[in-house]
C-alpha cells in the first residue's frame, strides 16, 4: 500500500506544476541572437573580428545550454522536490550552479578545440556563479513583463 501512496504523491506533485513548453525554433532563435550579441561585443572589445564566430559558439554554451538547464529543472526536477518556496528556490539555484559549472567546463573544452584562448579550468566555480547571475537577470526581465518567474514563485 505504501508504494501506491508514493505513486499518488508523485502524480499529484507532477500535476501541480505546469509543464514548460516552447517552440524549438523560437528558443533557438532567441538564444542564437543572444550568443551573437555577446560574441560581437567580445570580438569588438578584443579588436579582432576573426574571433566573432568562435566567440558566438562559446556564448551558445551559456545561452542555449542555460535554457536547457532551466528546462531540466522546470520539467524534470521541480515536481520531484517538496513544494516549499525556500526548498524550490535553493534547489533551483543549486541546479543553476551545477549546470553553470558544466557549461563552463564545456566552453573551456570548446575553446581549446577551436584553438582560441580558453578560460582557466581552476575558475570552474565562475561558471556556476555566472549562470546564477544570468538567470537572476533573465527572471527579473520576466518579472517586469509580468510573466511567471523565479521571484514570484510561479515560474
Amino acid at each position: 500500500m505504501l508504494p501506491n501512496k508514493r505513486l499518488n504523491l508523485a502524480a499529484r506533485s507532477s500535476t501541480s506544476w505546469p509543464r514548460f513548453e516552447e517552440p524549438f525554433r523560437r528558443a533557438l532563435a532567441r538564444n542564437v541572437a543572444l550568443a551573437a550579441v555577446v560574441g560581437a561585443v567580445l570580438a569588438l572589445q578584443r579588436h579582432d573580428l576573426k574571433l566573432l564566430l568562435p566567440l558566438v559558439a562559446l556564448a551558445l554554451w551559456f545561452s542555449l545550454g542555460g535554457h536547457y538547464i532551466e528546462l531540466a529543472f522546470l520539467n524534470g526536477l521541480r515536481a520531484r522536490i517538496p513544494q516549499g518556496r525556500v526548498t524550490q528556490a535553493v534547489a533551483r539555484m543549486l541546479v543553476w550552479f551545477g549546470g553553470g559549472v558544466l557549461l563552463y567546463l564545456s566552453m573551456a573544452a570548446t575553446a581549446r578545440a577551436l584553438t582560441i584562448e580558453a578560460p582557466p579550468l581552476r575558475l570552474w566555480w565562475y561558471g556556476g556563479s555566472l549562470l546564477i547571475g544570468v538567470e537572476f537577470a533573465v527572471h527579473a526581465v520576466m518579472a517586469i513583463r509580468g510573466l511567471p518567474n523565479f521571484y514570484n514563485g510561479r515560474g
